[in-house]
């Protein structure tokens, strides 16, 4: 699950289930797919990026971070420009993995695709990914849209449905196409993609992926997955959306930078209110 948002309501609920180029591959690790990563010159951050997350409330630009993440269709082009002379760059969120009914896509979506309630979140329904031919032309525009708008990469959420109650009987090796698809559909139009989550593919999806923003992997216990990102010089930072704001500063931050992982603590809302780690890759 992850944080998301409805349009610009607050949520009430709180699960508990809780930039630089690469450098030469260490050993054991997996290179990436280079045929995905083209062009040579596309942008990938590495480990030291600040990073903000705001999809809610009055945007705040101020934000030092040097990456801003933002939701696709609520950012008109114009934020884009403003932060780009800012010289910061600038992701777009779009959900890939689940069906949400208020967006302006949303009936493009037969009922055929749509499968159990995400039931976090009122309003979305998970996807049923094997059906490609059907989800990759939406998925598609939206990815046009993102880059129409001047973005520098997606941020693209639920790559993990078969892990979830979704409705279809979703397998590991249908999942990893399907969110290699995303991936490699996002480099072609010249953006960069981070691997949003997915814990229990990150040995495949580090190949085609860029980077990584994950959420609650302090909270859950498995941030040091994400090394096998930060070993090859890109960018793992993590959301964290627990109340206590000592216990971030005293045990999540120099938990995850053990790894070289960066970490912001974020209301469940994701306003413009953010934490950020002190000390260690994600330092102001």
């Amino acid at each position: 699950m992850t944080g998301r948002y409805f349009g610009t309501a607050a949520l009430a609920l709180l699960f508990t289930a809780c930039g630089g180029g690469t450098s030469p591959l260490a050993p054991g690790v997996p290179a990436i797919d280079r045929a995905a990563s083209a062009p040579a010159q596309r942008w990938i951050p590495a480990p030291g990026e600040t990073y903000q997350i705001q999809y809610d409330g009055k945007l705040d630009l101020s934000n030092p971070a040097k990456i801003y993440d933002l939701d696709m269709f609520d950012t008109p082009d114009s934020i884009v420009v403003k932060l780009h002379a800012k010289d910061r760059r600038v992701m777009c969120y779009i959900d890939v993995g689940t069906w949400e009914n208020w967006r302006p896509d949303a009936g493009k979506f037969p009922k055929s695709v749509l499968g159990k309630p995400d039931g976090h979140w009122p309003g979305e329904r998970w996807l049923d990914i094997r059906q490609t031919s059907v989800l990759e032309p939406i998925m598609a525009h939206r990815l046009d849209l993102c880059k129409a708008k001047g973005f520098d990469g997606v941020d693209p959420d639920n790559l993990d449905g078969y892990q979830n109650r979704t409705g279809f009987p979703l397998t590991y090796k249908e999942q990893l196409s399907y969110d290699t698809w995303v991936a490699k559909a996002a480099h072609a139009r010249g953006l960069t993609a981070d691997q949003k989550g997915d814990n229990g593919q990150v040995k495949d999806l580090v190949k085609v992926f860029d980077f990584a923003v994950v959420e609650q992997c302090y909270a859950q216990g498995w941030c040091n997955q994400f090394a096998v990102y930060t070993r090859t010089n890109r960018l793992v930072v993590d959301v964290e959306y627990f109340r206590d704001r000592q216990r971030f500063l005293d045990q999540t931050c120099p938990d995850v930078a053990k790894y070289d992982e960066g970490a912001i603590l974020k209301k469940l809302e994701l306003t413009a209110w953010v934490l950020t780690c002190p000390s260690g890759p994600l330092a102001p």
